[in-house]
């Protein structure tokens, strides 16, 4: 049956298979890896992405989510609260979850497995077992380190000069995201498994980035947080083992796409994860490009949609690696202030933002390429 090809089975490539369906267009889903991975990780769901995920019938995703009431930043020294978050304020609530849980909630599509793609032109896709695959479109979504994106630049990752070590603890955890803000360091939790567990993550830098996730102990990591709260120094020590990654992101391209490929999610835009969006931006990206699907230009109308919000979000993300990290002084102080004076509104462009919204506002005769449609195989 005639499919359009979706090069990986993360968070954005499922989603962009089940939004495709759901406009009655087949798809085929190709990932490297023997099956996919029960990850225990937490990640957070923001509104923006929780009503995408809804919208494709996805609620059930969140059965065993947690619903915190806030975030709230703090100091890294005294724990004083510096601004609160009412993430209640929207009409879809901000989710922490397992992200294992969200994507066996995904996994509705038709997927091969173990097809690991090394090659793509703009009109075949090769793989690792020699077999070729000649799609109509093809969509990249095999995230940071992805093969699709080399027909459209030539780039590498960038290291952040930050490693996170995640972990999650077998502690109840209060109803809010929490954020502590040090030098050099940062810490976040959040409630998991609807507040019975906490998900820990301890950031910090690191001259050496560990080539692949590595395994540290709690106590390892306590070395660099020394003269921290007593609050963030118990959950690090509780840790036991962590898994430590190292943060990269990549710089901007000129576009997304090039004759009948089209990259979303990590693949077009990697993300550092200071604002906790880069599932939300590839969910978007998704939901967006299934809309575009039936449009003779749709590959460029995608894109126009996208870019102004992603580059926005990217930007944002990226600032957060120096602005989570000051060092105590006259800069710090005012990063606080001007966090503690921001209005109760002032994530709203952010977490109101619905793709539904978007298509109704937008002229859609006002963007104009001779992209191809999407085409089955």
């Amino acid at each position: 049956m005639d499919r359009i090809a979706i090069v990986g089975a993360g968070i954005g490539g499922l989603t962009a298979a089940l939004a495709l369906a759901r406009r009655d267009i087949e798809s085929v889903v190709f990932e490297q890896q023997a099956a996919l991975p029960d990850e225990g990780a937490g990640i957070q769901i923001s509104p923006n992405a929780a009503a995408e995920l809804r919208e494709l019938g996805l609620g059930a995703a969140f059965d065993t989510a947690a619903r915190p009431a806030h975030r709230e930043i703090r100091r890294w020294h005294d724990n004083a609260v510096i601004t609160r978050t009412d993430l209640g304020r929207y009409d879809v609530p901000y989710y922490t979850m397992r992200r294992g849980a969200l994507i066996g909630a995904l996994r509705r599509a038709v997927i091969q497995f173990g097809r690991r793609c090394v090659s793509v032109t703009e009109e075949s896709l090769g793989f690792a077992d020699g077999s070729v695959e000649h799609p109509g479109t093809v969509v990249g979504a095999d995230g940071l380190h992805s093969v699709v994106r080399g027909l459209v630049a030539q780039d590498r990752p960038r290291y952040s000069g930050f490693v996170a070590a995640r972990a999650v603890l077998p502690i109840a955890a209060p109803p809010r995201v929490t954020v502590w803000l040090g030098p050099q360091r940062h810490c976040v939790a959040y409630p998991v498994d609807h507040g019975r567990h906490l998900n820990l993550v301890v950031v910090g830098p690191a001259a050496d980035p560990p080539a692949r996730p590595t395994r540290v102990t709690g106590g390892a990591l306590l070395a660099g947080f020394d003269g921290w709260h007593p609050a963030v120094r118990e959950l690090i020590g509780l840790a036991g083992q962590a898994e430590l990654r190292a943060l990269h992101d990549r710089p901007p391209i000129p576009r997304w796409h090039r004759g009948r490929v089209v990259l979303i999610g990590d693949a077009a835009h990697p993300m550092l994860p200071f604002i906790s969006q880069g599932a939300a931006q590839a969910v978007e990206d998704a939901t967006t490009l299934a809309r575009c699907a039936r449009r003779p230009d749709a590959l460029a109308h995608f894109e126009a949609l996208r870019r102004h919000r992603v580059d926005e979000v990217a930007a944002l993300s990226r600032a957060g690696a120096r602005a989570f990290h000051l060092e105590d002084g006259d800069e710090q102080r005012a990063r606080d202030r001007a966090m503690a004076a921001a209005p109760p509104d002032s994530h709203d462009w952010l977490y109101g933002y619905r793709v539904a919204s978007l298509f109704r506002r937008c002229d859609t005769s006002s963007t104009r390429d001779a992209s191809p449609s999407f085409r089955k195989i």
